[in-house]
């Protein structure tokens, strides 16, 4: 635990699959624990999982906020860019928008969770030492935010990215379900079981390892071929099928969660 041993005030920006899941994990741990959603509906649920509940709406010209949410000691902003909507564009100004809203707030750390996708796909291994230069949408708008967020300088500053999310309710043989001829098959992949998202987070917490930039992906790599194929037979699903072929590939590593964080990963992907 830190090292006043007094538990942190945790505010959750963002309580998706991730962001619900780190709020329940850290109030198990007695950490008084804000978080929001953009719709009133929802407000309830996280009130019944014991989550001192805000709507918060950042998705607007005029943000829509209470500022007792941003009265933490650590700000998790945990909303990437959604594709489908082709938020891309507007998602640095939100981040702009919530870092103004943290400094008026005097938040003191805030946590970004990004995304591997900031790294190129250029056959070659990437770790935090690496500057990126991505050439997705998303990748760009997550990297431009993460500039942004470091940028700021009344609070600390901590990047997260992580691989491909999976998990309960996030079954990766469902991903490619029923697909077929799917190029890159032998493609490494770069994952992260929620398990050890969840751990990871709570390490930086405990550890009060603010300021750095974590890559947070699984060390093992196995090729999409094996890695689908195994969670497509664990799911009883028809396994989708690759074309064997390597094309367009990454490899994350990590060199500061073994060096500042002293965390071993304990999710194989590839049992």
């Amino acid at each position: 635990m830190n090292s006043n041993n007094k538990l942190l005030t945790v505010s959750i920006l963002g309580c998706g699959w991730y962001g619900l899941a780190l709020a329940k994990s850290l109030i198990e741990k007695g950490y008084h624990v804000k978080g929001s959603t953009t719709s009133g509906e929802k407000l309830n649920a996280l009130k019944e999982s014991g989550i001192d509940s805000y709507q918060v709406n950042f998705s607007t010209e005029d943000a829509v906020y209470n500022p007792q949410f941003f009265q933490s000691d650590v700000l998790f902003i945990a909303i990437p860019p959604k594709r489908k909507s082709g938020e891309s564009d507007y998602y640095p100004q939100k981040i702009k928008a919530i870092c103004k809203a943290a400094t008026s707030n005097k938040v003191k750390h805030v946590i970004l969770i990004s995304s591997t996708g900031v790294y190129e796909n250029t056959g070659k291994e990437f770790n935090e030492l690496d500057s990126p230069q991505p050439t997705s949408e998303s990748g760009k708008a997550l990297f431009s935010a993460e500039n942004i967020v470091l940028a700021q300088k009344d609070f600390t500053t901590t990047i997260l990215r992580f691989g491909g999310l999976f998990g309960p309710g996030r079954n990766p043989g469902r991903f490619l379900k029923g697909k077929n001829s799917i190029p890159n098959g032998l493609a490494p992949v770069n994952m992260t079981h929620l398990n050890d998202c969840l751990a990871i987070s709570h390490a930086i917490l405990e550890q009060e390892s603010f300021g750095k930039i974590y890559n947070a992906c699984s060390p093992q790599h196995p090729s999409r071929i094996d890695f689908y194929t195994h969670y497509s037979i664990s799911a009883n699903e028809e396994a989708p099928d690759f074309v064997h072929e390597l094309h367009e590939w990454k490899i994350i590593n990590s060199v500061n969660i073994p060096l500042y964080l002293k965390y071993i990963f304990q999710e194989a992907l590839i049992s």
